[in-house]
């Protein structure tokens, strides 16, 4: 059974809450919930972890060296500017695929880039929470290690509310 780490970077605590025009009603809860059954109806096991604090993050990616065969990861505004993240994704071994509710490219100047996909072996943005679900298939079907792929998956930005949120 492959053993499945989704993590959550800041304010991603907050969805249900946080600018529900934007990001949607579902709760971050929910979302796990909802991935973690589908990860058990592929035959995957999954941790989740979630922190406001970028050194947590760091922490559990170094933690996760070893332990998973995949993680999951949206890392919220960190993804903008955390090149500690960054090399702490491209440090370990562990395939990791980047996941945006909204399509980030469609938002503000500031989202657009993000510093941490290239350590990653995809990214998937625009999808609403189906797009977790989508990062799952990729690491359960897709490319076996961090050989620099590069997937996006992405929807026009009015279809993320509609998908059950944004970013």
């Amino acid at each position: 059974m492959k053993k499945i780490l989704l993590m959550n970077g800041p304010n991603l605590n907050m969805l249900g809450v946080r600018d529900p025009a934007i990001y949607g009603t579902d709760t971050l809860a929910t979302i796990e919930a909802e991935f973690a059954a589908y990860a058990a109806e592929r035959g995957a096991a999954v941790d989740c972890f979630q922190s406001n604090h970028e050194g947590a993050l760091i922490d559990r990616l170094h933690e996760a060296y070893g332990c998973y065969d995949g993680i999951v990861y949206n890392p919220g505004a960190h993804t903008h500017y955390s090149y500690a993240l960054h090399d702490a994704v491209e440090t370990i071994d562990v395939p990791v695929v980047e996941i945006h509710l909204s399509d980030i490219e469609a938002r503000e100047e500031f989202r657009r880039v993000s510093v941490i996909a290239p350590a990653c072996i995809a990214q998937v943005k625009g999808l609403g929470k189906a797009g977790y679900l989508r990062a799952l298939d990729i690491l359960l079907d897709g490319p076996a290690g961090k050989d620099g792929a590069s997937e996006a998956a992405s929807a026009p930005a009015a279809e993320g509310p509609a998908a059950g949120g944004a970013r």
